[in-house]
């Protein structure tokens, strides 16, 4: 076990303010690995106040200049990817192969295109006998998940660094080592003292003290609704800008002339990746009753293939979580048809990737996110029942929709409501918008919709 000490705030490792530390936990094997320190009012508080002091400067840096130091971020987190990808499975549990290509592989996709996007965008622009200028909102506090956690960081710290904000980021208390790592990186890179700063502690210490800071300008929270509705209350009371990734419940449409077999290979894909610990999953299948029993018993036959390759759940409440949702689903009469509650090891915070058949769009498990490997299938009876189902949650963060016509599919998914729908296996872009309608959340990360997030504007007239 590695005791981490120190918060890297403006510019340095600087000893944490109290003694507590949290205890990192390998999810595959429940042994403590590591120890970080457990932020106070007075770290965030520092934190806070060396970022207000680098914001004049950073802000009036050249754009190509904020440019190159995002391009030599993303260089250090591409020399750090093998390093990444075991940290983030020993934290997080995922699989190594899934650590490498998405943990690690997307931040630093993402890093890359706002190092573009620096250097490209117009950040100002006339418009009649007008000057409109985008200037950054100013200091950010960032506060970060455990389901993607290097990816999370930097679809909030790389377009605030782009825009010209600076930031204080709280990663989730279960997967702080690739925060740190990011923090290293951030320094090598030749960002200045100030810019960044990193804080780890608890939620209801560190996150509350730093979406209560008079110092923040813009809080962006990426976490469950519950947690996020709080969140923007405070920052409504305080006059804060704010942005919010929230949960989902995301819809599977599969429309009778689509490749059966492929819509429901992908989705269950979809929903079993990351061990089902993914805001935007598809975690509702939706089929035409013609085309039911089909569809179930090749779901039931996708999942099998996972078995032990999905990896466990990140700690042991989360597990009590999903499996409680399994009994749920099973007391409210849906039919259990591949997995279920019980563990498939002795150690580790697994659980079974889990079909259920004859779900019903009221039920809990149609309802509400569980944040695991469970798959309900539902049943529809014609095109305007499939969008009333696929609409009929509080949610809408993403989907997909597959068809044998590509124009069928693009109609179905302009009437979703949803911020994200992928078009028979459409590929992740890391430059298109990702946020969510009604309770999913408020505002869009990645590509220039990202951007625009933290940044202001002023116009001048002439």
């Amino acid at each position: 076990m590695k005791a981490h000490d120190g918060m890297y705030i403006d510019g340095a490792w600087r000893p944490a303010a109290g003694p507590d530390v949290i205890e990192v936990v390998n999810p595959a094997d429940e042994r403590v690995i590591a120890t970080v320190p457990a932020g106070t009012v007075e770290d965030v508080d520092a934190a806070v106040r060396a970022a207000r002091a680098a914001l004049p400067g950073w802000a009036a840096t050249p754009p190509a200049e904020r440019a190159a130091r995002l391009a030599a971020l993303r260089d250090g987190l591409v020399a750090r990817r093998n390093e990444i990808a075991e940290t983030v499975t020993a934290e997080l549990g995922s699989p190594l192969k899934l650590s490498q290509t998405v943990h690690a592989g997307v931040p630093i996709a993402v890093t890359g295109s706002y190092a573009e996007l620096a250097a490209t965008y117009a950040f100002e622009e006339r418009t009649g006998n007008s000057i409109v200028f985008h200037e950054p909102v100013g200091v950010v506090g960032a506060i970060t998940p455990w389901n993607y956690p290097l990816h999370q960081i930097v679809a909030k710290t790389a377009p605030a660094l782009a825009a010209g904000c600076t930031v204080v980021v709280k990663p989730a208390e279960d997967t702080p080592l690739v925060a740190r790592l990011f923090a290293r990186a951030v320094h090598e890179a030749g960002i200045p003292a100030g810019v960044f700063n990193l804080v780890t502690g608890l939620g209801p210490v560190a996150g509350q003290a730093l979406a209560e800071h008079p110092g923040v300008d813009l809080l962006s929270f990426t976490g469950s609704t519950a947690v996020g509705r709080r969140i923007g209350a405070i920052a409504t009371g305080m006059v804060k800008k704010v942005a919010l990734e929230l949960g989902g419940k995301s819809a599977n449409v599969i429309l009778p002339g689509a490749d059966l077999a492929r819509a429901v290979n992908v989705g269950v894909a979809n929903v079993m990746s990351n061990s089902g610990q993914t805001c935007s999953a598809w975690t509702r299948m939706l089929v035409h009753r013609d085309q039911y029993d089909e569809a179930v018993e090749l779901a039931v036959a996708a999942a099998a293939k996972y078995g032990d390759r999905i990896g466990p759940l990140v700690n042991a409440g989360q597990r009590e979580r999903v499996r409680g949702y399994i009994e749920k689903g099973v007391a409210e009469g849906a039919r259990l048809v591949a997995g279920g509650p019980d563990s498939p090891h002795e150690r580790g915070y697994h659980v079974s990737p889990t079909v259920f058949a004859d779900v019903t769009p009221e039920m809990t498990i149609a309802q509400e996110e569980i944040f695991g490997p469970v798959l309900s299938v539902l049943r529809y009876a014609d095109e305007e029942d499939a969008l009333r189902i696929a609409n009929g949650t509080v949610y809408g963060l993403a989907g997909a929709v597959w068809a044998g016509d590509e124009a069928e599919a693009v109609a179905f998914a302009r009437r979703m409501e949803t911020g994200q729908v992928d078009i028979n296996g459409g590929r992740f872009n890391p430059l298109a918008p990702f946020g969510g309608y009604k309770q999913s959340g408020v505002g869009r990360e990645l590509g220039a919709h990202g951007l625009t997030e933290y940044l202001q504007t002023k116009s001048l007239q002439f």
